[in-house]
């Protein structure tokens, strides 16, 4: 009863004490003499918060990022497949890009030329028995595609038809050694034949008929047509002579020359399905540099 009594008083009286400290402290402000003992105080509180805090904080990032992990992977999936997306979005728009200037210079010089003609893409390279040099197309015999036609791009003479299907054909490309087509110097009579010599396309043979004729560097080389314009339409351009070999004694001039058509890198094509109804000679030719040749935008045949 007595220790009872005893410890109230004590809490009483330092309650009190409390107060007064409180109440001194308080209204002396920044004068008071508690300060120091007050900056101590908030020392020693301070740094076992901080303490605290070091301890407690790794694990409440743990714990949060346990929580926000799935989330974080399904926006950082989110985010690859939107960037695919629009990778896929700009390589489809520059395919179309570069299809649709294919197809306008195919037209083009099918205009000029008068040749009719039925569009259509290559879909694949492949060997054929007996032929090193093919392509399939996606046209065929539905399309009014026979073998023996005339195929062309936007830049030359590609090859002809050698088989059609309903749906697709096959084409033998000039550069195949078992190829061979007429052709003619441009701005001249002088004719030769035009055979593939392999090398993936990049060279062609040409062997000029007229031993005496003049046969130079950078002259250039247009189809002389077949009768009734198969297998091959007249005035197609076939290339630029790049060398001529040394031929003395023999009844022909041999030349290489670079086809105007990329034959290693075909897309759209054309097969002239009727042929023109007079030959354009020199005038699908591509304008020369400082030039007067020209091609204009007159269309005398059609596509479809």
């Amino acid at each position: 009863m007595r220790d009872s009594r005893r410890g109230r008083l004590i809490l009483g009286v330092l309650l009190t004490a409390a107060l007064v400290i409180l109440t001194v402290d308080h209204r002396t402000g920044e004068s008071s003499p508690l300060r120091p003992l007050r900056a101590v105080g908030a020392w020693v509180f301070g740094s076992a918060e901080q303490l605290g805090g070091g301890v407690v904080r790794p694990v409440t990032t743990f714990v949060q990022a346990v929580f926000t992990a799935p989330a974080a992977q399904e926006r950082i999936k989110a985010l690859t497949e939107e960037n695919a997306r629009l990778r896929t979005g700009m390589l489809s728009d520059k395919l179309d890009a570069a299809r649709s200037s294919e197809l306008k210079k195919l037209l083009g010089l099918a205009g000029v030329g008068g040749y009719k003609i039925v569009t259509g893409n290559v879909v694949a390279r492949r060997g054929q028995p007996g032929f090193e040099d093919t392509v399939q197309i996606d046209i065929g015999s539905a399309d009014g595609v026979q073998p023996e036609m005339t195929v062309l791009n936007g830049d030359g003479l590609v090859g002809r038809v050698i088989h059609a299907s309903t749906t697709s054909s096959t084409v033998l490309l000039i550069s195949d050694p078992a190829s061979a087509a007429g052709a003619r110097l441009e701005g001249g009579k002088e004719i030769g034949v035009v055979h593939g010599v392999g090398e993936y396309g990049r060279l062609v043979q040409f062997r000029l008929l007229d031993s005496t004729a003049p046969l130079v560097r950078g002259g250039r080389i247009v189809s002389f047509g077949s009768q009734n314009g198969r297998p091959y339409v007249p005035g197609v351009p076939v290339g630029v002579i790049e060398r001529v070999e040394s031929t003395p004694g023999e009844l022909t001039r041999i030349a290489y020359a670079r086809p105007f058509a990329d034959l290693t890198a075909l897309d759209a094509v054309g097969v002239v399905v009727e042929a023109p109804k007079r030959d354009p000679r020199d005038a699908v030719l591509p304008a020369k540099e400082g030039g007067a040749v020209t091609r204009t935008p007159t269309r005398r045949g059609g596509s479809r």
